[in-house]
């Protein structure tokens, strides 16, 4: 796979994957996205910023996410264990479903994390809804504590962590 950070040309490919994430996720009975969150400007916005990253498989865009320091007022509720640690977030991971049980999630989430180290960031935070079984088992077999709870629109999600 090959990571590199996502361009404005890469918009409507990113969105085509989101949309059916949502719809593979929904089939699943897991109701955290939609055609509100995440919309095509949340992703605009990572990519003016230089915050959203993709992985290439075979030409194809196989998993998305966003790396950044930025948190809704939510993210206070966390009983955090490394407060005073250089920190980054992890958002909307999503692999594509036509890349999906191929270990695309897990391999994305160790790169993130080797690429954090490289640059002195501790520690890793992300949110993880509660009802999504295959995320909440992915983050808590790569090490990641839950800390807190935020509950937003589509209801509870797990404040996690995790020191590098």
């Amino acid at each position: 796979m090959i990571y590199r950070l996502a361009e404005e040309r890469d918009i409507d490919a990113v969105c085509g994957l989101i949309k059916a994430a949502v719809s593979s996720m929904e089939k699943r009975r897991i109701f955290q996205w939609d055609d509100i969150y995440p919309a095509k400007e949340d992703f605009l916005d990572d990519i003016r910023k230089q915050q959203l990253y993709i992985g290439i498989v075979d030409g194809d865009i196989a998993v998305v996410y966003t790396v950044n320091k930025e948190y809704a007022k939510e993210y206070e509720n966390g009983n955090w264990k490394y407060p005073d640690c250089e920190y980054r977030i992890i958002h909307r991971l999503c692999v594509n479903p036509a890349y999906q049980n191929r270990g695309i999630a897990k391999t994305t989430l160790s790169h993130i994390e080797q690429e954090l180290r490289k640059r002195n960031i501790e520690a890793v935070r992300l949110d993880a809804f509660s009802e999504n079984p295959f995320a909440l088992s992915l983050y808590q077999k790569a090490g990641y504590e839950k800390v807190g709870v935020a509950d937003w629109r589509k209801g509870r999600f797990y404040l996690m962590e995790k020191r590098l």
